[in-house]
């Protein structure tokens, strides 16, 4: 199974005839971002207005296509054209296709209407005044089925020119004997080294990403003479199993109405230390047709199972996000404060957080525990807020309330974080 998920600098730019005009990354690898949203609501045209700036390409999804009884079922996006405009960063088309067990033909039905699609994404976004870098193919495509994949890139490339075509490939298209003639009939491509195959059951072990794999599969990529991009993952999905542990199915955006009413919910996500040794690594050694790397996805407020900015900052330049917290008393009120949670450093807090809290010269007449935290007396003038469930996330550069406090006088408090 599939999932939908990675540029040397400008000194490799004119190997390569797709993408080009970038700024120079400055860590030695170009940087860029995907974005999936079919909606673009304020929190998506936020993430591009403030973060867009940082990475030196974007892909936007621009249409899916399924397949029903071999009939296509086609979803338009509408991205805001103006504002990846204003963004000013390079802009690329991503059209996603769903698994097809063939017939492959260059003027068939299929061919013709992924073709026109294509053909209608790039005219789209011109008339909108957007410069297109490059259309990019995320097909779910059995690795046996490669050479009839062929055909539909050739019809699609045709139709396109002189804009670039790219695709998405998995790793264990490198072993195949028809990978080597579909990326070259393309511009470049992006190897995924993200995906997810079915869990054995809920206590089976599963990730993402394995460092060790991709290291491989990219050592693997350089070995054909076309350019391509590492997609690395900044996601996680949430998983169900039915009571007997069977997997059920997962989800990127929260628990599915079609999943048992008694299924247990695991989540795997992404491992930002992994994915920052990945980076420092590639930064200094990499194939020479290795040309950077996108993250699959740009970091949107609310979105609860992707990493947040801070932690993709930290990991495009290479270096282990940082975990840091602090807590704070704010008076609301004589007599009345208010504790809080506040994560200033680049991971989200998972770990459990213990937080004591005193003072002088004043009783507790009143406090409880808020967000899943208790209160528990530790004295006259002490009490501790500690979290009663397992499970707590507190997001990178985010803040919560746990707490407040109602003293007989007027005082300030003194809150720390003991190491549990």
């Amino acid at each position: 199974m599939k999932f939908p998920f990675l540029r040397l600098l400008v000194l490799a730019a004119a190997a390569w005839a797709g993408p080009s005009a970038c700024p120079a990354a400055t860590n030695g690898l170009a940087q860029e971002a995907y974005v999936w949203q079919r909606a673009w609501n304020p929190p998506v045209l936020d993430a591009v207005s403030e973060h867009a700036a940082a990475f030196q390409g974007l892909v936007v999804l621009c249409a899916e296509v399924t397949w029903q009884r071999a009939q296509p079922q086609v979803v338009r996006v509408s991205p805001d054209y103006a504002a990846l405009k204003a963004a000013g960063t390079p802009a690329g088309l991503a059209l996603r296709i769903g698994s097809f067990a063939g017939p492959f033909a260059t003027k068939d039905p299929p061919a013709v209407l992924l073709s026109g699609l294509a053909a209608a994404l790039v005219a789209e976004a011109r008339a909108h005044g957007l410069a297109v870098r490059e259309l990019q193919l995320d097909f779910d495509c059995a690795s046996a089925r490669l050479e009839g994949y062929h055909t539909w890139v050739t019809a699609i490339r045709q139709r396109i020119a002189p804009v670039p075509l790219t695709i998405t490939a998995l790793p264990d298209w490198l072993k195949q004997p028809a990978f080597g003639p579909l990326v070259a009939a393309t511009d470049g491509y992006v190897l995924q080294a993200h995906s997810l195959a079915a869990p054995a059951g809920v206590d089976a072990p599963f990730t993402l990403c394995d460092p060790a794999a991709a290291l491989r599969a990219v050592e693997r990529a350089g070995e054909f003479n076309v350019p391509f991009r590492v997609a690395l993952p900044t996601y996680g999905y949430l998983l169900a199993f039915d009571r007997a542990g069977k997997f059920a199915g997962l989800s990127a955006e929260g628990p599915n109405r079609d999943w048992p009413v008694d299924a247990q919910l695991r989540e795997v996500r992404s491992d930002p230390l992994a994915m920052a040794q990945l980076v420092r690594t590639w930064t200094t050694n990499h194939p020479a047709t290795m040309r950077g790397v996108i993250w699959y996805r740009l970091p949107v407020a609310g979105d609860a199972l992707n990493l947040h900015w801070p932690t993709v900052a930290a990991m495009m330049a290479g270096r282990s996000p940082r975990e840091q917290a602090q807590a704070k008393g704010r008076r609301t009120e004589p007599g009345l404060v208010e504790i809080s949670l506040v994560n200033d450093g680049e991971l989200d807090l998972t770990s459990p957080v213990t937080v004591a809290i005193r003072w002088a010269d004043a009783r507790l007449t009143a406090g409880d525990g808020i967000g899943g935290f208790e209160l528990a007396e530790d004295g006259p003038a002490a009490v501790r807020l500690q979290l009663s469930r397992p499970g707590h996330r507190l997001a990178a550069g985010e803040k919560q309330i746990i707490g407040w406090l109602r003293l007989s006088e007027d005082r300030e408090v003194h809150c720390e974080i003991l190491k549990n």
